[in-house]
């Protein structure tokens, strides 16, 4: 960075604002790590650095609040500690964990640049290439755990050790593409946008990185949407099927419905399918725009971006970081429970289980399981 002027006295301003045109008030460590696309813009309104501080800062407490309850509840309680809820959990410390560099950001918004130099970049980005993958690898185990559930009722349950397991191997499945550019083995994290938050190198041109963007692109998106989509497709398919069967038989046997075992199964169908579109959708809505971003900067016409643009898909991301505690654990009626009984200033209003209800007990076990 050139620095112009006297650096005290009458021109301190003036340097201060010329060194910022080109490297946007980056410590010296980062400047050759700073794409020399985005300095070709001029340094962001401080309005719009501060604007996105007290939007993280909301999200911040949001996240940490409702994945905290989540952490807290289902590693506390006995009756919620299932396999199922394993996932679950999981997921809630991946948001947990994305939220804690939160402050980073908040502090680096405030200050209108990174503070921690090349050091707190990396950090900063390794968290997110790890709970980002992860938190994508949960919901498609979850995805596929809720498909066995639904379609195969009779099947075999994974017991808590396999769940385990599975988070066991999310992380590892992560690791990968986490490690390798933090020591520079290929690709490298470097800071996007407006220099507050770095990510993972999709600006350079050349075709080891094109090739690392793609692969990033199907390890970390493709392979986990596939597999979200499929599992949510053919519980949707199973249900409708579902209740198609119900109507044939209700018409063969001229009644209006058949509503005494099955409902609760049925009830129970349908409440998993629609979480099941929710959840879909906010994962695409998370990072797709990731995606979307990347493939532009490496593939296609990068002038269309600027930096305001690039930090969009961060802002999706922790978005749902906050939605995820809410659409997974607020639709779990034993959470909910467990929720008011322990934080009752919480406003949370669920009706405890009637003793000795078989069918009242059997579906909160199936939702138990399911949710």
């Amino acid at each position: 960075m050139e620095f112009i002027g006297n650096q005290s006295g009458p021109h301190a301003e003036a340097w201060k604002y010329e060194s910022k045109m080109n490297g946007w008030n980056a410590a010296p460590d980062l400047q050759d790590y700073i794409d020399p696309y985005w300095k070709t813009f001029e340094e962001p309104n401080p309005m719009m650095h501060q604007m996105l501080g007290v939007i993280y800062s909301f999200f911040l407490i949001v996240s940490t609040v409702g994945n905290g309850c989540v952490i807290w509840i289902f590693s506390t309680t006995k009756e919620l500690k299932t396999a199922s809820n394993v996932l679950i959990l999981n997921l809630a410390i991946c948001d947990f964990l994305m939220m804690i560099k939160n402050p980073v950001f908040i502090y680096n918004s405030f200050h209108l640049g990174p503070v921690f130099g090349l050091t707190g970049c990396k950090i900063f980005a390794l968290i997110g290439s790890y709970t980002g993958p992860c938190s994508a690898l949960s919901n498609a185990a979850i995805a596929y755990d809720r498909y066995r559930c639904i379609t195969d009722p009779m099947g075999k349950r994974w017991s808590n050790t396999q769940a385990s397991m599975v988070v066991l191997a999310t992380w590892l499945y992560a690791s990968p593409a986490a490690l390798l550019p933090y020591f520079e083995v290929w690709g490298r994290y470097v800071p996007e946008g407006y220099l507050t938050s770095c990510t993972f190198d999709y600006m350079t041109q050349t075709q080891s990185n094109k090739i690392f963007t793609f692969i990033l692109w199907f390890w970390d998106y493709f392979i986990p949407v596939s597999i979200i989509i499929f599992c949510y497709s053919k519980i949707t398919s199973q249900v409708w099927n579902h209740e198609k069967e119900l109507k044939a038989q209700a018409a063969k046997m001229n009644v209006s419905s058949l509503r005494s075992g099955e409902a609760a199964k049925t009830r129970n169908e349908i409440r998993v399918a629609k979480v099941g579109l929710q959840l879909t959708s906010v994962f695409l809505l998370a990072w797709t725009p990731y995606a979307a971003v990347a493939f532009i900067a490496a593939f296609g016409d990068r002038n269309k971006l600027t930096p305001f643009a690039s930090m969009v898909p961060a802002l999706c991301s922790k978005l749902t970081a906050c939605i995820d505690p809410f659409i997974y654990a607020i639709n779990h009626p034993k959470y909910r429970l467990e929720l008011q009984k322990r934080l009752p200033w919480m406003c949370v209003h669920e009706p405890d289980e009637p003793k000795g209800d078989n069918t009242s007990t059997a579906t909160s076990n199936t939702n138990a399981e399911s949710a």
